[in-house]
């Protein structure tokens, strides 16, 4: 069935290009997957910077709302809650890590001032004020911890992609092609010697 098969010099020529843009294309994967691996275990190694201080903010702020408790009444504590009405301003956007688009988290408006908390200088004490500050902080490092996991989810997601393709083309794709080159360069040196063996007997025949 092989042998029927008769491939011309032009299908080699294409198949030469698709084989060179293959490995262009897997070289280029294997650069960005070995970037995008280094650039999580930079970020495996401030996410486990950012997790310790979450832990130590949490405990402190446990700390100071259970003096706060200690001192006030829960009620006092609600009535303080819910007289400050500004909600803290998050900003969201986007940046790019070879290729990937990521969280960035702005949460500087997380920790206010007395002022900006607009409950007024009677009403609180600097016990309270304390544990205000302490739950802000807080709430600023779980914006930064849910920044650090969302991007580490991110690129470890296209890391795995990336891997599979580089192993396709190295393992799959690749290989084919290159065998489909060797058939053709065999047949058409098969095809070759056919035509200097049929051009002799037309010349033996003619003399």
């Amino acid at each position: 069935m092989a042998q029927n098969i008769k491939p011309t010099r032009s299908e080699l020529i294409k198949l030469n290009k698709s084989i060179k843009l293959a490995k262009s294309g897997h070289s280029l994967l294997k650069k960005k997957r070995d970037g995008m691996i280094m650039e999580f275990f930079e970020i495996l190694k401030n996410a486990k910077s950012v997790r310790g201080n979450l832990a130590e903010t949490y405990k402190t702020a446990q700390k100071k709302g259970n003096v706060s408790r200690t001192l006030y009444t829960d009620l006092k504590l609600k009535s303080l809650a819910l007289a400050m009405h500004d909600n803290p301003e998050i900003k969201l956007a986007t940046k790019n890590i070879m290729g990937v688009k990521v969280p960035q988290i702005d949460s500087k408006e997380v920790v206010k001032t007395m002022k900006d908390r607009k409950m007024g200088v009677a009403a609180s004490t600097a016990v309270i004020d304390d544990t205000i500050l302490a739950y802000e902080k807080l709430v600023e490092e779980i914006i930064k911890v849910a920044e650090v996991e969302t991007t580490m989810k991110k690129l470890l997601t296209e890391i795995e992609k990336t891997k599979r393709r580089v192993n396709a083309l190295e393992f799959s794709v690749i290989p084919k092609m290159e065998e489909t080159k060797a058939f053709i360069k065999l047949r058409l040196e098969e095809m070759e010697r056919e035509n200097i063996f049929r051009l002799k007997r037309v010349k033996a025949k003619s003399a």
